[in-house]
C-alpha cells in the first residue's frame, strides 16, 4: 500500500475544514488498516454477558433521581437521512405519529420531563452536514426547547472513503459528495470534544449524558435510570434488551476473557464462520439498544489522556463508492460504534431495560406500526403498546420500501392494527380508509395491483 495514501487523505480532510482531532483519530485507524486489522472479535475470546443489572429491580430515592436528571443532558444522534427508505432529508422530520415527526415527539418527551421534575434537561442533536440546517429550523418552531448557554447541536465529522486496493482517497467526479462518509456513530466522542460542546456542558454544571438514536422513540428521559447511573458512580453504562429471533442482527455486549471488560460486538466484527454464535439468542441473550449513559467528566479525562483518540475497535466496512451502483469501485469506510466505548472505561456497567425502551424505525414495516392505532401513548407522548404483543408487520419491499411508494399505497393512512397479531403483504396492494385488520392476515401476490376497499374488515378468513 502506498505511504502517500494517508497524506492525501489528511490533506483532503484539512481542505474540507475537518477538525485536527478528527484527523488524528482517522490517522489512527488508517494505521490499523495498513497493518491488516479487521476488527473481528472471535468467539473464543469472549464470554456471554449473563448478569446485567435489571431496571425493573432498581429502587431510587425520588429526590436523588430528580437531582441526577437535573445534571443530565439528552443527546440524540440525528445524522441519518433515511436513504434506505428513499428519503433525502433528515429522517427525524418524517411523520411518525399523527401530525408529529420524530423530532416533535422527542420535544414532547423533554417538555414532559422538565415539567414533571423541574429540571432543565437540554436536548442536543448530533447532526450531519446534511441534517444540520433543516433540523435546527424544525427545533426553532419549539422556541421553549432551547436552554440558555447550551448549544442545540454539534456536527459529526466526515472522512474520505478509501479505495480498497491501495487505501488512497477515492475520486468520484460525478458526485463528489460520495467521496465522503461519516466515521460511524463512534465519532460522537470526537465531535462533542472538538466542537467545544463537552467543555461547555461541564462549565454549565452538567455531569451526565444520555445518548440514543433520534429514531428510537422508546429512549425517553428516565429519572430512575438517571438516578441509578449516578448512584453507581460508573463512568459509562449501556442499556440492553432481551433478544428475540428478530434481534439476531443487532450488536451485543460480551465479557472479554483477557481482562474481564465489557465489550460490544457488532455483526461487522464477527467472522462469517462464527455468525451462528453471534445470532444465537440463547448463547448471547441480550442485545445492545444503543442507549448509552456516560459521565461527561470521565469522558473529558479519557479524551485528554488519550490525545482525543479513545481507540475504539475498528469496523472495516467495504462498500461500492456509489451505494446505488454495485459495479462502482469498492471502497473502505473506516467506522467505529459509540457503544464500543464501554471497553474504554474501568467499571462500565450494563442494565437490562424493558422492550419499551427500544422502538426504532428502520423500515416502513416499523413505520406502519407506529403510525397505526397498534400503539397508544404514555403521558409524555412515548408510543406505548399495552397488554398485547406487538403485531408483526411484513410489507413487500418491491412496493413499500420507499416512502413515496409506501405513502401512495396508504393514501388515507394506516389500517387499524389494534386487534391484529400479524399483517403480511405480498404484492401490490393499496389500502382504502378505515380498513381494520384483526388476527393474522396475509395478502398474496396476485400479479397485478389490487385495492382493499375503504372500511374492509380483514380477518384470518378474509379472501
Amino acid at each position: 500500500m502506498s505511504p502517500t495514501g494517508l497524506r492525501l487523505a489528511q490533506e483532503k480532510m484539512r481542505e474540507a475544514g475537518v477538525s485536527s482531532s478528527a484527523i488524528d483519530v482517522f490517522s489512527h485507524y488508517y494505521g490499523a488498516l495498513e497493518s491488516g486489522a479487521t476488527g473481528l472479535v472471535r468467539e473464543d475470546d469472549i464470554e456471554p454477558l449473563l448478569d446485567p443489572a435489571v431496571l425493573a429491580d432498581v429502587v431510587v430515592d425520588p429526590d436523588e433521581a430528580r437531582d441526577a436528571l437535573a445534571r443530565t443532558v439528552l443527546i440524540k444522534l440525528n445524522g441519518g437521512l433515511g436513504t434506505s427508505m428513499g428519503m433525502e432529508g433528515a429522517k427525524s422530520l418524517l411523520t411518525v405519529r399523527p401530525g408529529r415527526t420524530f423530532l416533535d415527539v422527542l420535544v414532547g418527551q423533554v417538555r414532559w420531563a422538565r415539567e414533571s421534575y423541574g429540571v432543565p434537561l437540554p436536548l442536543i442533536l448530533m447532526n450531519s452536514f446534511r441534517t444540520h440546517e433543516e433540523s435546527l429550523a424544525a427545533l426553532r418552531t419549539h422556541p421553549d426547547i432551547e436552554v440558555a448557554g447550551v448549544p442545540m447541536d454539534f456536527l459529526q465529522n466526515q472522512e474520505p472513503k478509501l479505495l480498497l486496493g491501495d487505501l488512497t482517497p477515492v475520486s468520484w467526479p460525478t458526485d463528489q459528495s460520495l467521496e465522503w462518509c461519516p466515521p460511524g456513530h463512534g465519532d460522537l466522542y470526537t465531535a462533542i470534544q472538538s466542537s467545544g460542546v463537552l467543555e461547555a456542558l461541564l462549565d454549565q454544571g452538567y455531569r451526565y449524558a444520555n445518548t440514543s438514536n433520534a429514531d428510537n422513540l422508546g429512549a425517553a428521559p428516565n429519572a430512575t435510570l438517571a438516578g441509578w447511573f449516578a448512584a453507581t458512580g460508573a463512568p459509562y453504562a449501556a442499556e440492553v434488551c432481551l433478544r428475540t429471533p428478530a434481534d439476531r442482527k443487532g450488536g451485543h455486549l460480551a465479557v472479554r476473557r483477557s481482562d474481564s471488560r465489557l465489550i460490544l460486538r457488532e455483526s461487522a466484527q464477527t467472522a462469517e464462520e462464527e455468525m451462528r454464535y453471534f445470532g444465537d439468542e440463547q448463547r448471547h441473550p441480550y442485545f445492545h439498544c444503543n442507549n448509552l449513559w456516560f459521565d461527561l467528566a470521565a469522558l473529558h479525562s479519557a479524551l485528554v489522556d488519550r490525545g482525543s483518540v479513545l481507540g475504539l475497535p475498528l469496523i472495516r466496512n467495504v462498500k461500492p463508492v456509489d451505494p446505488t451502483d454495485p459495479s462502482s469501485p469498492e471502497v473502505v469506510q473506516v467506522e467505529t460504534a459509540m457503544g464500543a466505548a464501554i471497553e474504554v472505561f474501568d467499571g462500565a456497567r450494563a442494565i437490562l431495560v424493558g422492550r419499551d425502551r427500544f422502538l426504532p424505525v428502520k423500515t416502513t414495516d416499523d413505520l406502519l406500526l407506529l403510525r397505526s392505532d397498534a400503539y397508544g401513548e404514555a403521558p409524555d407522548g412515548t408510543p406505548q403498546r399495552a397488554g398485547k404483543p406487538t403485531p408483526r408487520v411484513s410489507l413487500d419491499p418491491r412496493f413499500y420500501q420507499l416512502m413515496s411508494d409506501f405513502d401512495a399505497r396508504f393514501p388515507a393512512g394506516p389500517p387499524s392494527l389494534q386487534g391484529a397479531t400479524a399483517l403480511r403483504v405480498r404484492g401490490d396492494w393499496t389500502f382504502g380508509g378505515g380498513v381494520v385488520v384483526t388476527g393474522e392476515v396475509e395478502l398474496d401476490d396476485l400479479g397485478t395491483p389490487q385495492e382493499i376497499a375503504a372500511g374492509t374488515l380483514l380477518g384470518p378468513k378474509s379472501d
